[in-house]
């Protein structure tokens, strides 16, 4: 999937058929990462009750041609790019690692700071980045 997220920053997204690609690769992030529906709908920007708003995704419908939400399906893909940097060689622990507590956010677990909203995805994904250029 590392791959694909190269092209995604080089694609126009406000054509619906790239839309609905970046909804394929978000479905399948989410399925990677053994989120509930609510979490994923939070993630997304969504209440959490907006079950059936992912459930279209997941069958194909393309992600809404809007700012926010696309902004956070390319930050959420940019995590799982740092994930598969940072751990070439564990693909599990790069899919566990966002459920898994850790020191750098007080022991929660990253999915608790990413579900605070879009703050809490640029907080995640700079202290990716950052532990990548180290």
């Amino acid at each position: 999937m590392s791959a694909v997220f190269d092209q995604v920053r080089a694609i126009d997204l406000h054509q619906r058929q790239n839309r609905e690609r970046l909804a394929k690769m978000v479905v399948q992030l989410f399925d990677h990462w053994q989120l509930s529906a609510p979490d994923q709908a939070s993630l997304l920007g969504l209440s959490p009750a907006s079950r059936a708003t992912v459930a279209r995704y997941r069958n194909g419908e393309p992600l809404a041609d809007n700012i926010d939400l696309l902004s956070r399906a390319g930050h959420l893909l940019g995590i799982h790019k740092a994930l598969r940097i940072l751990f070439p060689h564990d693909r599990d622990l790069a899919y566990r690692w966002v459920s898994t507590p850790n020191r750098r956010f007080g022991d929660r677990k990253p999915l608790e700071v990413l579900k605070q909203g879009y703050e809490g995805i640029l907080a995640v994904r700079r202290y990716l980045d950052f532990e990548r250029g180290r």
